[in-house]
């Protein structure tokens, strides 16, 4: 294929040179003739001249439809070998200056056809304009001749042209040999260096690590697949700009010895990831160092795991805590209360005993009630896993705030949008209803001059995603970080428990949640759990039935509690 399309480029290029070539010798010629007495047939020379026009046009057209390139090469020659014995016929025979067509077309010949064709096309010319000096010599046709030289003298012409086509043919194909051999030697380099960077480039798209490579100037000029990935933006997004705007964080130093550093960045759905970098010149033999590569590690899941099991350690040590306190505190308060209810009898008790000892028998009630979310919280729990549809579920809690947004005259909007029409999973319906509520309170208190609400539900790959965004007042990056921490309420009143129950039922339903916040940009708590038709290891799916889970909620009271809003974080 290679070889076909190098001929038909080289026989336009022959088509193109050659109308150049007769515009210029028409052109010559007619100025010669009128400038000198020389006998030139003006007409028959146009007339010739407008065929060999005319014949490369057709081959123009012909190279557009017709696939066979030498068989074209081979006709082309052969005419132009004959058109140039007519012209050199007209010029003036041996008196003629156009016989130096006859060498471009030998030449013409060793570059387009084989090479014994060089040769052969070289006999050729030497036969043609033999036999038009010969014919002109004898008067057989008409001469165009100025002079008349002996015989001697014709012969010496007609010898000394043989022995210039022969020389050029056997130098034309000779140099043409040359060129083929080494543009089939580049075309082997070219291949091998083509390999050679598809090679590396599959390499580096290959390579897990996200890879990054940076200009002196700091701007990035290569992104692998796997840091387009990582970090949710395409090539075409990061390619040009600094490396040091895409993270948040300062990057290391390759000049340092501080080579590698935790930075953090934010993805196109606000999303916030951390990463590991680490950094090194970017170094060619003879050339220096022309730039940087930064190596990308996702640390993301792991510190978020890290942080689960800090979680999950207070969560331990405080649930031992309140489980030892709540029944030392209980005993004399329950004293307090009765001993308060029996003073309340006295009739002689003024006004003003009686309100303070209101205040002692609601400030005990409201410490019992904290004292009950507690032992809620720290005792075992029992669920009922069975199969359950999430859709329904998240409706009947959104129908619930939106009645109550309406009886409070609250200007909050709940907006609800599912991807799905059934979300299956295997959890306990009525303490995933539990979570959602503890969403929906959160929400609704961040909100306290009104605000928006939306509640997605998604398919997220093995997994259903359940999110509440709120337009709220949002939350720092510490508190973020602490927000499923018992006893770490942001609102006035609030124990700092509701969340940390949330934490305990996800967990008990072996899934996944976590809260994105900024402070004066609301707050987003996310929610994963396992959908009922995907894969699951055996050993991780709870039998259907009444099943005992560390770390889980709910005996009554907290549910009661959750409904009017005392445990919420």
């Amino acid at each position: 294929m290679q070889s076909t399309f190098d001929e038909r480029i080289w026989l336009a290029w022959l088509v193109k040179v050659r109308i150049l070539i007769l515009t210029f010798l028409l052109a010559i010629q007619l100025a010669v003739a009128r400038l000198t007495p020389a006998p030139l047939p003006v007409r028959l020379f146009i007339s010739t001249i407008l065929l060999w026009f005319a014949l490369s046009i057709f081959y123009a057209l012909l190279l557009s439809f017709w696939q066979e390139h030498r068989l074209q090469a081979s006709l082309q020659v052969l005419t132009d070998l004959v058109l140039v014995s007519l012209v050199v016929h007209e010029t003036g025979g041996w008196d003629s200056s156009l016989n130096f067509l006859y060498p471009l077309v030998i030449i013409v010949a060793g570059i387009l056809l084989p090479r014994v064709w060089a040769h052969l096309v070289a006999a050729l010319a030497f036969i043609l304009y033999g036999t038009v000096l010969e014919l002109n010599y004898y008067g057989v046709v008409k001469s165009y001749c100025t002079t008349h030289p002996g015989l001697k003298t014709l012969q010496a012409i007609i010898f000394v042209n043989l022995f210039a086509y022969l020389a050029i043919a056997y130098l034309a194909g000779l140099l043409t040999t040359k060129l083929r051999q080494a543009r089939v030697q580049l075309k082997d380099a070219s291949g091998a260096l083509e390999n050679l960077q598809i090679l590396h480039e599959n390499i580096i798209q290959s390579i897990s690590s996200g890879l990054i490579t940076t200009g002196l100037d700091g701007r990035i000029t290569l992104v692998n697949s796997a840091a387009q990935k990582l970090l949710e933006c395409t090539a075409g997004q990061l390619l040009g700009k600094p490396v040091a705007k895409v993270f948040l964080d300062a990057l290391p130093n390759a000049e340092s010895q501080q080579t590698h550093a935790e930075v953090r960045f934010d993805t196109a759905n606000a999303f916030r990831k951390t990463v590991r970098v680490r950094v090194a010149t970017l170094n060619v033999p003879e050339r220096g160092t022309l730039g940087f590569v930064y190596a990308l590690d996702d640390l993301t899941e792991i510190r978020r795991l890290e942080r689960e099991v800090r979680m999950q350690d207070r969560l331990a040590a405080v649930g031992r805590l309140a489980a030892a306190i709540a029944h030392e505190i209980r005993n004399p308060l329950t004293s307090i209360a009765g001993s308060v209810s029996m003073l309340s009898g006295i009739p002689e008790l003024n006004q003003e005993h009686r309100q303070l000892l209101d205040i002692v028998t609601r400030e005990s009630q409201r410490l019992n009630g904290i004292i009950t979310d507690f032992l809620a919280y720290s005792r075992g729990k029992q669920y009922r896993f069975e199969k359950a549809d999430l859709v329904p579920l998240l409706e009947d809690t959104l129908t619930l705030m939106r009645h109550r947004m309406t009886a409070e005259n609250a200007s909050i909007v709940i907006e609800s949008r599912f991807a799905v029409r059934e979300a299956w999973a295997l959890a306990d319906g009525d303490r995933i209803k539990q979570v959602f509520w503890n969403f929906g309170e959160n929400a609704v208190r961040a909100m306290p001059d009104g605000g928006t609400l939306q509640v997605a539900l998604e398919r997220h790959g093995d997994d259903w995603q359940v999110s509440f965004a709120d337009t709220g007042t949002g939350m720092t990056p510490q508190q973020t970080e602490k927000i499923f921490e018992p006893f770490q309420s942001n609102f006035e009143g609030g124990t700092g428990l509701g969340l940390a129950v949330v934490y305990q039922i996800v967990q008990a339903h072996e899934g996944k949640v976590w809260a994105r916040s900024k402070p004066g940009q609301g707050t987003t708590f996310v929610m994963r759990l396992r959908r009922f038709d995907a894969e699951r290891r055996t050993d991780s799916i709870p039998a259907a039935g009444n099943i005992a889970a560390p770390r889980s909620p709910a005996p009554p009271q907290l549910q009661a509690a959750a409904a009017q809003g005392r445990s919420r974080g």
